[in-house]
């Protein structure tokens, strides 16, 4: 005990002595939205976003440029005739006063423990996890917190399941996580709202747990989530913290999101520990994946449907994201994630596109939903939440409460679909 202690100091005051190596201004930088004509473009692109210190890509069409490669950038994109919009002339100034705003909610609007949070502002882990302390002790018959292990960084990993308070455990499962991308800070929100309405809205939603349980993991990169507020200069941070020394130095962090041995390593991740796609020093290198690997073999027996929140891109993804080819199922995970897309476009005008990760967005080897669904959960998908802010990774606080009612509304219409099609036997 005393040991992990001694270790879990010297993690946090190496990350103190090193976030300015890893912390970067984005003052001057500009976001463009490119729009691709055809298979020689996306090529292009796919080249340009290699080159992971000038362009940023935060998905396949978006990039931020850093101040020195601007005029060469747009070079590139009159030479090859890319269409392409200005989004925001200086990323840098957007993202600071989002994060400004933030913090100034976080200093009007505290958190003391032993209440509901609000839609009004964004929360840290620790709080996120006193929420889930709050909600066992004060819901004891419907309510069971488990620390499923701790982050790289020490910070414990809490994972909440949801009941009817009848006393039955045997029951089907739909499993929820969030929080696998730091900077993706509407997903947690999204998660902690969804327990919210499990858990003290039970009344309105009681359907939902009539025969199945809820387990729900809201945050699984609690050191990345963490770092990103820090400050606006490593509010963009997407991986998880552990560093890694290689020849050129060190690297921080791997994507959980890649980290899964299943088809580990291939395209769509990167060897280099760098990129904002590294797969990692081996499959389940990262605590934070492990975690959810365990979770999900776990609820495997009686797993319906493994759901995990991401953003952006209003996109509701199913397997496989290693392969263009489609699962001999999928219709079934067509019919359940086209029963969210229709519930949110009836409910708010929004308008989400249904398919497979690869067709849809592109081509992501060793993820968490492609992990689930091969390990038995007929149902397994990623939710790309909307996009907002100046990068689609930062709405601002005002947006909160609108984006995580939707983003409710479509989970429960899926939860619905899937209790229909997978009865309690």
């Amino acid at each position: 005990m005393h040991y992990f202690r001694i270790s879990v100091v010297v993690v946090l005051l190496a990350n103190i002595l090193f976030v300015s190596i890893t912390a970067k201004s984005y003052e001057g930088y500009k976001l463009y939205q490119l729009t691709p004509k055809g298979e020689e473009d996306i090529n292009i692109l796919q080249n340009l976003s290699k080159q992971v210190e000038r362009f940023d890509f935060l998905n396949s069409e978006t990039v931020i440029v850093e101040p020195n490669s601007l005029k060469e950038f747009e070079n590139a994109l009159e030479k090859y005739q890319l269409e392409y919009k200005l989004l925001d002339e200086d990323v840098g100034k957007t993202l600071t006063r989002n994060f400004e705003v933030n913090r100034l909610m976080k200093t009007l609007k505290p958190y003391k423990g032993q209440e509901r949070l609000s839609t009004e502002r964004y929360y840290s882990h620790g709080e996120i996890n006193a929420y889930l302390e709050y909600l066992a002790q004060t819901y004891p018959q419907r309510v069971i917190l488990k620390t499923m292990g701790y982050s790289f960084e020490g910070r414990a990993l809490k994972a909440i399941t949801i009941t009817n308070g009848q006393g039955s455990y045997d029951k089907n499962v739909i499993l929820v996580d969030g929080g696998f991308h730091a900077r993706e800070w509407i997903s947690p929100a999204s998660a902690i709202y969804a327990i919210e309405q499990l858990v003290e809205n039970f009344e309105a939603n009681k359907e939902l747990l009539a025969d199945y349980n809820w387990v729900i993991l809201p945050v699984v990169n609690a050191d990345g989530y963490e770092y990103t507020q820090v400050s606006a200069d490593t509010r963009m941070w997407r991986k998880t913290r552990k560093p890694l020394f290689h020849e050129g130095g060190i690297c921080y962090g791997t994507d959980p999101n890649r980290n899964f041995d299943f088809h580990w390593n291939e395209e769509g991740a990167s060897s280099d520990p760098c990129s904002n796609t590294f797969a990692g020093p081996k499959a389940f290198s990262e605590p934070e994946a492990m975690v959810v690997r365990d979770l999900i073999h776990t609820n495997s027996v009686k797993g319906q449907m493994y759901l995990t929140l991401h953003s952006q891109g209003k996109l509701l993804l199913y397997p496989w994201g290693w392969t263009d080819a489609l699962p001999d199922t999928w219709e079934d995970l067509h019919e359940v994630a086209a029963a969210g897309a229709d519930a949110i476009y009836q409910a708010t005008g929004t308008n989400y596109t249904v398919g497979s990760s690869t067709t849809v967005l592109y081509v992501a080897a060793g993820a968490s939903d492609d992990y689930a669904f091969n390990a038995g959960f007929p149902i397994a998908f990623t939710m790309e939440l909307p996009g907002a802010g100046s990068t689609g990774f930062d709405p601002p606080v005002e947006m909160i409460d609108e984006l995580v009612k939707e983003t409710w509304v479509g989970i429960k219409a899926m939860g619905l679909k899937v209790i229909e099609k997978y009865p309690v036997v």
